[in-house]
């Protein structure tokens, strides 16, 4: 890292130390042959530091993270701001026009289309602009998500823990949940870290909505990650009160249901379960026919049903293991779990 704040480059424009822009930067064109533009702002501290981007979007309907980024842009303090900030709060316009997740071109998932190509797909070429531009010349990254249409996911941190680079950035974070994982080729996370750009990605709630209380806690995490890189030096790391990662080799499963009917849920996502207990029930529009879901094993509900209805091999709830110790530590600190 320089000794001395560095300008920022992009295709079209310079940022110097001590100026901040917003911009609307075109990656593709409609099918008038108008540009679609995402949303940046670039803030570039007057102190040298690292450069971090924060995105969010990737998936058109997922909003708690557009509202996360766009306040570390526009309502935080960054008179103390050592390094640069690129914040990318819609990074799939298209699909956050129509609040669908995929671009609406031939239903592609832009998160799976990292690096990009500037002359591959339409898909491609719009990862590309975004890649080249905003997330190469950065050194770390966290990308907001929630989880899909009809159910929610507890906070939590998705990172390839077996990167160090990566998992020092994941355990900044300050997060009770990590579900250690290298992630799917091109998602935006994996080919980041993988180009030495440590990358994160955190999942919050569901989609369609703004949950005010996992924003201020994604929050609370951004000023946490921003202290230990040193982009704020005057704010601290938060430690959580405590943690568990899930690795490949814990036990972990989407439950689904066998019938199809009406669910009712006895828990809510971030809960802890124990094996035996009830988890929900599934039952025909009478009442007469009811088939119970019990937990395998003692666990926490990562993500649950939001849409209480189902055909048979619908995802129920994720749920993963914890052991013995973990179990201990979070049932003495029930009502502190970030869910």
């Amino acid at each position: 890292m320089s000794t001395k704040p560095e300008s920022f480059e992009y295709d079209g424009g310079v940022v110097e130390p001590g100026q901040s822009v917003n911009l609307r930067y075109p990656v593709t064109e409609s099918y008038l042959g108008e540009p679609v533009r995402i949303p940046v702002t670039i803030i570039n501290g007057e102190q040298p530091g690292p450069t971090a981007f924060l995105s969010a979007a990737i998936h058109g309907d997922e909003l708690n993270g557009i509202e996360v980024v766009r306040e570390v842009a526009h309502e935080w303090d960054h008179s103390n701001l050592h390094g640069t900030l690129v914040c990318l709060p819609v990074l799939n316009p298209q699909g956050f026009m129509t609040q669908q997740r995929y671009l609406p071109i031939y239903d592609r998932d832009l998160n799976r289309s990292f690096p990009g190509n500037d002359h591959g797909t339409s898909a491609s070429r719009v990862a590309w602009e975004i890649w080249s531009n905003f997330i190469e010349p950065c050194e770390i990254g966290l990308d907001f998500h929630t989880s899909t249409r009809g159910r929610t996911n507890m906070f939590q941190v998705r990172a390839d823990m077996s990167d160090p680079a990566v998992a020092r950035l994941a355990n900044a974070y300050g997060t009770n949940l990590i579900i250690s994982g290298q992630g799917s080729s091109g998602m935006l996370r994996r080919t980041a870290s993988e180009a030495g750009v440590p990358t994160i990605t955190l999942e919050m709630g569901e989609a369609h909505r703004f949950e005010r209380e996992l924003i201020d806690h994604a929050l609370d995490g951004v000023r946490s990650v921003f202290a230990e890189y040193g982009l704020l030096p005057r704010e601290t790391v938060h430690w959580p009160g405590w943690r568990t990662v899930i690795t490949g080799e814990d036990e972990k499963t989407w439950l689904r249901a066998d019938v199809g009917g009406i669910v009712e849920m006895a828990h809510e996502r971030g809960n802890l379960v124990h094996s035996g207990e009830l988890i929900c029930t599934i039952s025909n529009p009478f009442k007469t026919e009811a088939t119970e879901i019990r937990a395998p094993f003692t666990g926490l509900l990562v993500g649950v049903l939001a849409n209480p209805v189902v055909y048979p091999g619908n995802p129920l709830c994720h749920f993963v293991a914890l052991d013995e110790k973990t179990e201990r530590i979070v049932e003495l600190n029930r009502g502190t779990t970030h869910q």
